[in-house]
């Protein structure tokens, strides 16, 4: 990702930039988020996971790393990294707040002040993928990333939705921000659905992630398997 000027200059160091998206709430997008993280990483690849969702930080926890702390560098804040390897880098409100369970209670202006800082002044050190958990909708915090990475190119956008119809109806309105803030859709997860295989005329239900493949969406099955393989074993 080539920048101008000093602006965000840590993400020149990121090769590709994907925003995870959803349309409302509890459809696992943080869960996809860190399993596209494990799956990237199971390939070779050296990722990051940039945690915004002020309101609701859930990464830190699902890697089990709730109770590390960010330290600075000269170079920046240095993200956490859960596994030896440091194949996958954290960086979260989760890591700020002196108490889990603190809610953070701030208005417009003072979050997109934090989106900012955490864009501007984490310190990657060459990854190769930067994955951006949002929260949910299409609000303020969304459109200061989008913004601020515009310069930068991003690749595009992932969308979580779940098969009901209310999650849908959400999702469509996801794709409508895309289109407007002229960010890529790469692909489209229907998650908590179920899958019957072609072939063998199997029927799987639950944890399945779904990439659609219609015009430039794609489809995918099986990430999660990295997840519970993470859940039994730990990172390497």
């Amino acid at each position: 990702m080539d920048g101008s000027g000093d602006k965000i200059s840590h993400l020149r160091q990121v090769k590709h930039i994907i925003v995870v998206l959803s349309g409302k709430g509890g459809v696992g997008k943080s869960t996809v988020t860190v399993e596209l993280a494990l799956t990237l990483r199971a390939a070779g690849k050296k990722v990051g996971i940039l945690d915004i969702d002020l309101c609701g930080p859930s990464i830190p926890r699902m890697l089990g790393a709730g109770d590390q702390r960010v330290h600075q560098s000269s170079d920046g804040w240095v993200p956490i990294y859960p596994g030896n390897d440091k194949s996958v880098g954290l960086m979260s409100i989760g890591f700020l707040l002196s108490n889990p369970d603190e809610a953070v209670v701030w208005r417009g202006p003072k979050k997109n002040a934090l989106i900012k800082q955490l864009l501007d002044d984490v310190y990657w050190d060459n990854i190769d993928y930067l994955l951006i958990d949002t929260p949910p909708g299409t609000s303020d915090e969304h459109i200061t990333v989008v913004e601020a990475l515009r310069d930068y190119n991003p690749d595009g956008s992932i969308l979580v939705t779940t098969p009901q119809a209310v999650s849908t109806a959400d999702v469509r309105r996801e794709i409508t921000f895309c289109r407007k803030a002229a960010l890529p859709i790469l692909g489209i997860i229907e998650n908590m659905s179920g899958y019957v295989c072609p072939n063998c005329e199997v029927y799987n239900c639950g944890d399945i992630v779904f990439f659609r493949r219609t015009n430039n969406y794609f489809f995918a099955l099986g990430m999660y398997q990295h997840l519970f393989q993470w859940r039994r074993q730990g990172f390497g």
